[in-house]
């Protein structure tokens, strides 16, 4: 069993990528073989609308037909058994390098219709982690509720299942006292000493119970 990881934050030793990196370890205490991909590593762009996915008879017909860096990493990513994106938040949404990957990864397999159809051929769980710099609060005010809601809508029709964990409030510098900032640092190191290892332990519940779940859905198959 495969699970595959997504970091869509261009640091790959902070607040985002140690949450993967705690999904994964929870996959692979049920067993599983893991991955972590760092999209800030890859030279590649979003969906540029050829529409090559949706041709009639075209032999990209139910996948991207674009060639880059990320081609290789979508081809991974048919063999997962489970997917986990995470991204902090840039100006009330996901970072721009992980919209481009998930128009790519997601737009393919859906067809159009009055009841959208996936062309994904099995079922399988895809999660997200959030992380954000302000607080809860502000999920509400910046509409990010919605955000995180459509996203886990348009991965349930295409992938069968979608979850979702955010981390709110994140400690954002090793040293404060090099940058602007208003709020109260102490208050943050607080948190990131007392919060950030709940949304840890969270986020390592996350990747095991994803292996679980498939597990359990392999013994229904055999039935």
């Amino acid at each position: 069993m495969k699970v595959m990881a997504i970091n869509g934050s261009p640091r790959k030793k902070w607040n985002t990528a140690t949450l993967l990196e705690k999904a994964l370890e929870g996959a692979a205490s049920e067993g599983a073989e893991t991955e972590l991909i760092h999209l800030y590593d890859l030279n590649f762009k979003g969906c540029t609308s050829c529409f090559a996915c949706k041709l009639k008879d075209g032999i990209s017909y139910g996948k991207c037909s674009m060639k880059d860096q990320l081609t290789h990493v979508l081809e991974k990513l048919k063999d997962a058994d489970a997917v986990i994106l995470g991204s902090p938040i840039y100006l009330g949404n996901s970072t721009g390098e992980m919209r481009s990957f998930m128009e790519r990864y997601i737009f393919p397999y859906l067809v159009y219709s009055a009841n959208p159809v996936s062309l994904y051929p099995k079922n399988i769980p895809v999660g997200y982690i959030y992380t954000m710099g302000a607080k809860e609060e502000f999920l509400d005010v910046l509409g990010l509720r919605k955000v995180i809601e459509l996203n886990e809508l348009l991965s349930t029709r295409i992938f069968g299942y979608s979850e979702s964990m955010y981390s709110t409030d994140t400690y954002q510098f090793d040293d404060y006292s090099k940058y602007i900032y208003t709020f109260d640092s102490a208050e943050k190191a607080k948190r990131r000493a007392e919060v950030f290892p709940q949304d840890c332990a969270k986020a390592f519940d996350m990747g095991a119970r994803f292996v679980q779940r498939q597990k359990a859905l392999a013994e229904c198959e055999k039935v």
